[in-house]
C-alpha cells in the first residue's frame, strides 16, 4: 500500500488525446521526495538536452508536493516543470492555493502533458473520469475568468483550476500560469502552457489519502501549530517587520515599506531613492492598501494569511502578497501605490509576472529616453504620464503588438533584437532572466554565490533562515541564537558565531567570513528550498523567513510519519543534494557553464572581480563539482546519480565536446 503519494501519474498526449493513469515507482519517492525532485527525474529521463520550451518533445508536468493533502499545514505547493522560453534551461515555478491538493485527492501526484494540441483545449479531472475539453470559447478571457468559466459549465464551485490569460495564449515569454489564490509566475511556464494550446487544466478530487503513521504524524503537526501562532505572536527583533513574521513577507498585512523602497532599485533596476520612505508616504500608502485590501485569505490547510483580496473601482478583482505589491509602481518611478495595485489587477489577469513585466516596461521606457527606442516604435503612446505608459505597454506586450512583439521575449532576448546598444541597457538579468531590482554598495559574498549559482536565477527561492544585515546590538545577536533550533546538526557553533560577530570590527564583508563558511550558509540555505519543493511545503513556513517552524530536523519524521520510509536527518540532506545536483546536471547538459554565473555588473558598487572568482572556485569545490560548475564523476556516483555522470562521459561534458 501507497503512503501519503497517490502513487499514479496522469499522462496526456495532446497531439493524439491519448489519456493514461501510470504507476510510479516507490524508489523515486524514497530517492527524490515528490514534485520538484521526481519532476527533474522525469525531464532528465523524457527532454532531450536539444528540445526548446515550444519544441513538440517538451513537457509540462503540474505535480504536488510528496506531502500534499496530508494534514501537514502549509503543504499545498503546486511545482510545475518545464523549459524556460527565457533560459533554455530548466523551468520550475510554485504556486500556493489549493490546485495540488486537489490532484492528489483525485488520485494523481503529477499530470504530465506531452505534445500539442491541434486546438486550444482544457483538461478537466474528476477522480478517475478524465476529458480532454474543447476551449475556444475561452480564448481571450482573463486567468480568473476562465476558471469562473468553467466552474460554471461544469457545474461544480469547488472545483480547482490553474489557467492562463492573453500572455500565455500569445506565448509572451514570462506568461504566468494563475490559480484563485496563487501565481507560478517565473521561467515563463504559461508560454509553454500557451504553446500546447491548454487554456486551463481544472480538477475535482474526493479521495482519501492514507498515512504511515497517522498518530504520529498528526503530533507533529500540533507542535508545528503551536509554534507557528507563537511566532505570529513574537516577531523577530532587530530585523525589517516584513521579515519579522512568518509565511510570506506579511506586505498585505502591514504598511512599512521603507527596506524594500530604501534598499531595492527604482526604474530600470537603475536608482536608490534612499530618502523615499517618510510619514506623509507611509500614511497614503497605508491609507491605499487599507481602502483597496478587502480581506486577508490563506491557502490551503494553513492559518497565516498572506495574501490580500484586492478591489478598486473601475479594475478586476484580484489576489496579490508580497514585493509585488510595489514592483510596479517602483518601476515607473511613481509615488504611488494605487498605481501599483491597479496596473497589477490587469496584469495579473493577462496572466504575467509581477517581477519581470515591469521590468521590462521600465527598460523600454529607458531606451525610449535615451533614442534607442522612437516615437515610430512607439506610435500612440501616451507622452505625459508615466502611469498610462506603463498601461500602454502592458496592453501592448500581452498582445504581442508592435513594439510588444519584442518586449514579449523579456529585457535580455529584446536588447539584442533592438540592438543600436540597447545591450548595454540589460542590467539586471541572470542567466537571461531579470531578478528582483537590488543594487546594493558593497560585495555580499554569502549572496554573490546564491545570485551566480542558483538554477532557478530566483534569489528568493535560494536565500532565508539568514537576517539581512547584522543585529544592530549584542543583545539581539544574544537572543537570536538562543533558541535557534533549526541550524543542521554540526553547523550549531559556526553559525551562531557567524551571528554573533557580524558587524564587529573587522568582521564585516566581504572578506569575510571564510570561504568555506560561505558555502556551508548558502548550501543550508538552497537545500532547504529544495527540500520545500520536492514536499510541497509553502517556504514562507520553511526555507525562506528567520526560524521557520519547519526544519531539517522535524521535517524527517513528516516523511517517515506520513510515508513509512525511514527517513533521518542525514538521508534528508543527502536527498536535497542529489535533487539540487540533478537538477544542475540537467541545465549542465543544455549548456550551462561557469561564465554564465554571474550578477549584473553593478549589482553591487564596490565589486572584487579577483576575489569573487575565488569564490566561485572555493564553492564548486566544497560542492564537489570541477572548476566549470560540472558535478565531478564520484561526486554523482556518490549521491546515486550515477546513470548522469555515465551520460556526461558519453556525450562528452567532462571534455566539454557536448
Amino acid at each position: 500500500m501507497r503512503y501519503a503519494d497517490a502513487g499514479y501519474n496522469l499522462e496526456i498526449d495532446l497531439a493524439t488525446g491519448n489519456i493514461e493513469k501510470v504507476a510510479s515507482n516507490i524508489k523515486d519517492t524514497e530517492d527524490y521526495l515528490g514534485g520538484l525532485g521526481t519532476n527533474a527525474k522525469i525531464i532528465w529521463e523524457r527532454v532531450p538536452a536539444d528540445a526548446q520550451a515550444f519544441s513538440d518533445d517538451n513537457i509540462l508536468i503540474f505535480s504536488a508536493g510528496l506531502l500534499c493533502g496530508t494534514p501537514a499545514y502549509g503543504a499545498n505547493r503546486t511545482i510545475i516543470t518545464s523549459i524556460s522560453p527565457q533560459t533554455k534551461l530548466l523551468a520550475f515555478s510554485m504556486t500556493g492555493g489549493f490546485f495540488a491538493p486537489e490532484l492528489k485527492q483525485a488520485g494523481y501526484d503529477k499530470l504530465i502533458l506531452k505534445g500539442k494540441s491541434p486546438n486550444w483545449v482544457y483538461i478537466y479531472i474528476n477522480n478517475d473520469k478524465v476529458e480532454i475539453r474543447d476551449a475556444t470559447h475561452l480564448l481571450g478571457k482573463s486567468t480568473y475568468e476562465t476558471l469562473e468559466a468553467i466552474r460554471d459549465e461544469i457545474k461544480d464551485p469547488r472545483a480547482q483550476g490553474l489557467s492562463i490569460g492573453l500572455a500565455g495564449e500569445n506565448r509572451v515569454f514570462f506568461a504566468s500560469i494563475e490559480t484563485h489564490r496563487g501565481s507560478a509566475s517565473r521561467l515563463g511556464l504559461g508560454a509553454v502552457m500557451g504553446d500546447k494550446k491548454v487554456k486551463a487544466v481544472v480538477v475535482r478530487g474526493t479521495k482519501d489519502l492514507s498515512l504511515a503513521k497517522p498518530m504520529e504524524f498528526m503530533q507533529e503537526c500540533d507542535k508545528v501549530l503551536k509554534y507557528m501562532l507563537y511566532r505570529l505572536e513574537n516577531p523577530i527583533k532587530g530585523v525589517p517587520p516584513i521579515l519579522s513574521l512568518i509565511g510570506s513577507p506579511q506586505e498585505m498585512l502591514l504598511h512599512d515599506e521603507e527596506w524594500h523602497t530604501n534598499n531595492f532599485a527604482w526604474g530600470n533596476a537603475r536608482v536608490r531613492r534612499k530618502n523615499f520612505w517618510n510619514s506623509e508616504i507611509e500614511r497614503q500608502w497605508a491609507e491605499t492598501q487599507e481602502r483597496a485590501r478587502k480581506k486577508l485569505i490563506s491557502c490551503y490547510n494553513c492559518p497565516i494569511r498572506c495574501a490580500g483580496i484586492i478591489e478598486l473601482p473601475g479594475f478586476p478583482t484580484y489576489v496579490m502578497k508580497c514585493y509585488s505589491k510595489i514592483t510596479y509602481t517602483m518601476a515607473a518611478m511613481v509615488d504611488s501605490l494605487e498605481f501599483g495595485l491597479k496596473i497589477a489587477a490587469k496584469a495579473q489577469h493577462y496572466g504575467v509576472d509581477g517581477f519581470t513585466t515591469p521590468q521590462v516596461m521600465a527598460f523600454a521606457l529607458e531606451l525610449y529616453e535615451n533614442g534607442i527606442l522612437t516615437d515610430s516604435d512607439l506610435e500612440g503612446m501616451p507622452k505625459d504620464s508615466k502611469e498610462e505608459q506603463f498601461f500602454w505597454l502592458l496592453d501592448r506586450i500581452v498582445r504581442r503588438e508592435g513594439i510588444g512583439d519584442i518586449l514579449a521575449d523579456g529585457v535580455y532576448w529584446a536588447a539584442r533584437r533592438i540592438g543600436k546598444g540597447a545591450e548595454q541597457f540589460d542590467r539586471n538579468t541572470i542567466k537571461k532572466h531579470e531578478q528582483i531590482p537590488i543594487k546594493l554598495g558593497m560585495l555580499n559574498p554569502i549572496y554573490y554565490i546564491m545570485w551566480s549559482t542558483g538554477e532557478k536565477a530566483n534569489i528568493t527561492q535560494i536565500e532565508g533562515q539568514l537576517p539581512q544585515a547584522p543585529f544592530p546590538s549584542r543583545e539581539l545577536k544574544e537572543e537570536f541564537i538562543k533558541d535557534w533550533i533549526q541550524i543542521p546538526t554540526g553547523k550549531e557553533e559556526r553559525f551562531k558565531n557567524f551571528i554573533l560577530e557580524w558587524g564587529e570590527e573587522g568582521k564585516n564583508f566581504p572578506f569575510w567570513p571564510s570561504p568555506d563558511l560561505i558555502a556551508e550558509l548558502v548550501e543550508w540555505q538552497e537545500l532547504m528550498h529544495y527540500v520545500d519543493d520536492s514536499l510541497g511545503l509553502c517556504a514562507g513556513l520553511s526555507s525562506f523567513p528567520l526560524k521557520p517552524p519547519y526544519h531539517i530536523h522535524n521535517l524527517p519524521l513528516f516523511i517517515q510519519y506520513a510515508t513509512g520510509i525511514e527517513y533521518d536527518e542525514q538521508k534528508l540532506w543527502n536527498t536535497a543534494s542529489r535533487i539540487r545536483n540533478l537538477v544542475r546536471a540537467i541545465n549542465i547538459r543544455r549548456g550551462l557553464r561557469r561564465e554564465d554565473e554571474k550578477p549584473p555588473e553593478d549589482h553591487w558598487k564596490k565589486r572584487f572581480p579577483e576575489y569573487e572568482q575565488k569564490l566561485l572556485d572555493e564553492y564548486y569545490n566544497y560542492k564537489g563539482w570541477d572548476s566549470r560548475g560540472i558535478p565531478k564523476k564520484e561526486t554523482l556516483e556518490r549521491l546515486g546519480l550515477g546513470y548522469v555522470a555515465e551520460e556526461f562521459e558519453e556525450c562528452g561534458v567532462y571534455n566539454d565536446k557536448a
